[in-house]
């Protein structure tokens, strides 16, 4: 399972549109699988507040994923994940299980292999590798 915390500024949130459209072709599609999803709000003061998906108001046509929600996150994890929200503000966090992993994992085990390491790779460190591959390429040091 895997986790995304998205933080907007508070007032600027938008979990409707095309990042929702995004998310719920890809549980129509059976790439993913959502756990759990909840909406963080950090004020000024740092006080976290925590809503379901039901409580959050007009969510559009996330509604549709509400009903299968196993609500996974406990306090403590609602806690631990405020900690990297900036104060005045709002995150969606999306637990999720890439359902394509299962079949792939179950085809290495049966050919002898085993899972020794995984991880991620953060997006701003993709774009600033690429950013002084090109830098590279344009100074020609």
């Amino acid at each position: 399972m895997d986790y995304l915390v998205i933080e907007f500024p508070a007032g600027h949130q938008n979990f409707t549109g095309e990042m929702a459209e995004e998310l719920l072709r890809l549980v129509k599609a059976g790439t993913i699988r959502v756990i759990d999803a909840i909406i963080l709000t950090k004020d000024k003061d740092g006080v976290v507040d925590a809503s379901e998906l039901a409580d959050a108001g007009d969510l559009g046509d996330l509604v549709e994923l509400e009903s299968e929600l196993a609500e996974l996150l406990a306090a403590e994890d609602v806690a631990n994940l405020a900690n990297a929200m900036d104060p005045g503000s709002v995150a969606g966090v999306l637990v999720y299980e890439n359902v394509w992993a299962a079949p792939f994992a179950s085809a290495a085990r049966r050919a002898g292999g085993q899972l020794i390491a995984n991880g991620r790779i953060p997006i701003q460190a993709i774009i600033a590798s690429l950013e002084a591959d090109d830098a590279i390429e344009t100074t020609g040091a």
